[in-house]
Formats: C-alpha cells, sequence, structure tokens
C-alpha cells in the first residue's frame, strides 16, 4: 500500500531528539512493507526532505500565516505538490484532530481516498483553570469539527478519550499506540527497596499537574523518607518545579533529567518499582506503556490507559488528590506481593498491545478502509 501520514512534528532528523517515540515505532513498522510518505507541518523551519526509518519525509517549513485557518490553503497546495511523485495513496492518515487532521481530511477528499484521524491530545477536551484543550475556543472546536467531519474513521488511544468523542462519529476506534517491547523489556537490576525508586517520564507543563506529584511525594516521604523520584522531561515551565521541590524539601529525592533519548530512559524503567503520573488530563500516556513493558506498576491519576488498567494492571486515584496519590504509592511499597501483581499484569498488557500489534491494526484498519 502508498501510505501517507500527517503530522505536527515528532519526526527530527536525528531519529533521537524532538521526535515522538511511539510515532517512529509505527512509521518503522508500516515503512518495512510498504510505501510511506510522513508530511510534517512544522518540524524545521526551512522546506526539506530526508528519510528515516524507511520513510520518506517531507517537511513543509514555516508559514507566513498566522492562524492555522490562514494557512490551510497554502498547506493544502504544498502537499498536493508534495505527492506527486509519491502518486496517489490508498490511504491517508492524520495525527492529530487539528491542523494536520484538517489537512488529512481535505487530500482524502480531494483524492477520494479514506482518512483515519488519530486523538493524540487536548483536542476533546477544555479545562479552563490552566488555558488547555481545543474546546476553549471556536476556532480550536472548528479545527476538530471539520477533522472530525472529513475523517472516514477516528481512532484514540483511551476508552477514556474515545468517551468524550462527538456522538456525531460512529466510527471510532480503540487504538492505543504501543510501546517496541524490543527496547523496553524487563530486564536489569531492580534491587528491593528501600530505597524506593520512582520514575516520571512527562514534559513539565500544566496539564501533567506536577505539583501535586510533588506534593504526594512530600506526604509520602514523611512516613517513608527513603523514596526517591527520577523525573525526566522537557521543562517548559522555566524552573517553576524545580523551586517547588526546593520548598517542599525535596532537592536531594528528585533528579531532574529533562529529556532523554529512548536508550537512557530504559534504565530508569528497569531500576524503579512505580511509574508515577499526576495529570489533569491525557489521551492516553505512552509512558505508561513503556513503564509496563519494562515490568513497572503505575500509580496515577484517573485519566488516560489508567482509567482503564486500574485496578487489575494499574493503580488509579482522584485527580488533584496528592494525599490519596501519597496513599496509593505508599500501599504498593508496603505491599510486594500487589505490587508484583500489577507490575505482571501491566506487562502482559504492554507486550500484547505494543508496537507491533499497533502498526497490525492500523494496517487492518486501512485495509478494510480501501476494500470499502
Amino acid at each position: 500500500m502508498k501510505i501517507l501520514l500527517i503530522v505536527p512534528g515528532g519526526v527530527d532528523k536525528s531519529g533521537q531528539e524532538r521526535v515522538i517515540p511511539a510515532l517512529l515505532w509505527l512509521i518503522e513498522r508500516l515503512a518495512r512493507q510498504h510505501e510511506v510518505l510522513v508530511i510534517a507541518l512544522h518540524q524545521y523551519e526551512r522546506p526539506c526532505t530526508y528519510h528515516l526509518h524507511g520513510a520518506q519525509i517531507i517537511n513543509l517549513g514555516h508559514s507566513r500565516a498566522p492562524l492555522a485557518e490562514l494557512r490551510l490553503p497554502g498547506r493544502w497546495r504544498q502537499i498536493m505538490h508534495a505527492i506527486r511523485s509519491f502518486g496517489v495513496p490508498d490511504v491517508v492518515h492524520g495525527f492529530w484532530a487539528q491542523e494536520s487532521g484538517v489537512l488529512a481530511g481535505l487530500v482524502g477528499r480531494r483524492l477520494r481516498r479514506p482518512v483515519v484521524l488519530s486523538i493524540g491530545g487536548g483536542e476533546l477536551t477544555w479545562l479552563p483553570q490552566i488555558g488547555y484543550g481545543l474546546q476553549g475556543q471556536w476556532r480550536g472546536r472548528l479545527r476538530v469539527w471539520a477533522a472530525l467531519q472529513l475523517a472516514t474513521a477516528v481512532t484514540g488511544g483511551s476508552q477514556f478519550v474515545l468517551q468524550t468523542l462527538p456522538a456525531m462519529h460512529k466510527a471510532a476506534h480503540w487504538l492505543p499506540l504501543g510501546a517496541a517491547t524490543e527496547l523496553f523489556t524487563g530486564s536489569g537490576v531492580r534491587q528491593p527497596g528501600p530505597p524506593w525508586q520512582l520514575v516520571h517520564v512527562a514534559t513539565i507543563n500544566p496539564v501533567k499537574d506536577q505539583a501535586t506529584l510533588l506534593h504526594a511525594l512530600a506526604i509520602a516521604r514523611q512516613q517513608v523518607p527513603d523514596i526517591r523520584l527520577d523525573w525526566v522531561g522537557e521543562d517548559t515551565l522555566n524552573g517553576r518545579l524545580q523551586t517547588l521541590a526546593q520548598q517542599l524539601n525535596l532537592t536531594e529525592a528528585v533528579t531532574f533529567h529533562r529529556f532523554l533519548p529512548s536508550t537512557d530512559l530504559i534504565p530508569l524503567y528497569q531500576r524503579a518499582h512505580l511509574f508515577v503520573q499526576s495529570s489533569l488530563h491525557e489521551s492516553q500516556g505512552v509512558a505508561v506503556c513503556e513503564a509496563a513493558a519494562c515490568g513497572v506498576p503505575t500509580v496515577g491519576t484517573k485519566v488516560g490507559l489508567v482509567a482503564e488498567l486500574a485496578p487489575l494492571a494499574a493503580t488509579a486515584v482522584p485527580i488533584g488528590d496528592a494525599p490519596a496519590l501519597a496513599s496509593a504509592m505508599l500501599h504498593l511499597l508496603a505491599n510486594p506481593a500487589e505490587r508484583e501483581s500489577l507490575a505482571h499484569a501491566a506487562q502482559q498488557w504492554a507486550q500484547t498491545h505494543n508496537a507491533d500489534w499497533t502498526a497490525a491494526q492500523f494496517m487492518a484498519l486501512y485495509q478494510r478502509l480501501q476494500a470499502a
């Protein structure tokens, strides 16, 4: 098949930095047997073409139009020109329900090809306390509505996000982006605690509500002082959370690693006793899959995959409840049999729903839509 993917970014030439790993794992697997063209809207400021993981990447470059709605006609023409040498694709796949998803829908309609749209963030939500989500302004709602209207099928990485899908779109598919389990494995040295090692992998930003995580850690350490946290993620809040950690006397307990490529991240999972999540919203939570593949159970807020993995393969707590998060962490650290049961169930889930499974599910969906 000829497969056209339209993405905002996440496909840097390095394959290591400024990437969305789960997206790269999907691209690599699709490209093993099919022709894959990836159109990136914003990866680099200047237009460029390169190859990555067996796929051709065409970066459209910076647009002078200030608003996404004004960029659409020019972007659409760029894409139609870019695919001339590739040929008419058999399917068009847009990530996510914003500018890239609308463009995927427009290209699919013009070429009379099926369009798959994947939800991957806050497209269907609005959190006014932090200004997060596309449902808070009419332009965002319009983009999401258009992307959904133009799509032949919609996928979401959790039941949590699919429940917010408007009733107008019935062709919805539960399809998480799985982890590359050939990389993320349970092998490694996980010492029995104490000391207890936690890991958190997420960009430092308001939607992850990591202030709640730090308060929970401070509460937990009042009872069990020997708890440490490895924190991996780019800082977008200019050191605000590092300052809070100092104020809570957590400086020696928390190690801020910033962004790490997967190869450097894996050992942190393999030594951790728990993965912790504090998000206000998650459409899925790929890091939960990565941790699970390494045999690490998750204690987290009841959003994204955690909401459906609990109670058998994760522990879920209410959003924004630091005492509840601390209590759940302490309970599992004090109960190794329960912790190992969660870890085993989570790992089985991650191995079943891994990156190979994800690619196979998307291929099966593409083929059904093509045949319809």
